[in-house]
């Protein structure tokens, strides 16, 4: 990268793609999910030479006392698992998200763009249609369809469906396209236990 794009890289709304390319340069989140736990990020650029981004996360250590029982099964303190149809077009945040609601006992299904999932509610491939408990979506996703209006496009294949949409934009960007019922909204960057906890929330 050269100077000027690495001394924004970690900027929300800073960018280098065009218009419905997606937005940021997709570091923003990680900047967030590692400074929330105590951490540090260094980025390390040249041009012509590539990059390096090093994370530097405390240490944990935990003693993890349980008091025994007649069923040596442990078992999981998670709530009954939502199904989670998760639409991010970057890599980094999409994995981050999918394996905290994994984590908390929801069966996730990921895709990177609008077009991959409306292909899987309406079963193409066949055999791919899925019953779906909520869509959780960016609203800057590649292809020519945003988030808000893929969630338009998913209510009509299904009408009750909570939304929530995930946005790094600033201002009233999303709300001037207006929140119907069953729809929420999660500014980046967030905790993920904040994204747990809505998806939780909207599928009770």
């Amino acid at each position: 990268m050269a100077a000027d794009v690495l001394d924004h890289a970690f900027e929300p709304f800073f960018t280098t793609k065009i218009v419905g390319q997606g937005t940021g340069l997709g570091l923003s989140p990680v900047f967030g999910f590692v400074t929330q736990s105590n951490g540090i990020v260094q980025l390390q650029s040249k041009v012509g030479r590539g990059t390096s981004v090093h994370l530097f996360l405390p240490m944990f250590s935990e003693i993890e006392t349980r008091e025994k029982t007649d069923d040596s099964t442990p078992k999981r303190d998670v709530p009954v698992s939502a199904s989670v149809l998760l639409v991010e077009d970057e890599t980094s945040v999409r994995s981050l998200a999918a394996e905290a609601l994994r984590d908390a006992g929801c069966t996730v299904r990921e895709v990177g763009d609008a077009a991959a999932a409306l292909a899987l509610l309406r079963g193409r491939p066949p055999g791919s249609g899925a019953n779906i408990d909520i869509l959780v979506t960016d609203v800057g996703l590649p292809g020519g369809l945003y988030g808000r209006q893929l969630a338009d496009a998913v209510r009509e294949i299904m009408p009750n469906l909570p939304v929530l949409l995930v946005t790094g934009y600033a201002g009233d960007a999303v709300e001037s396209h207006g929140l119907v019922r069953k729809m929420a909204l999660l500014r980046k960057p967030f905790e993920l236990n904040a994204l747990v906890h809505e998806v939780l929330d909207m599928t009770r």
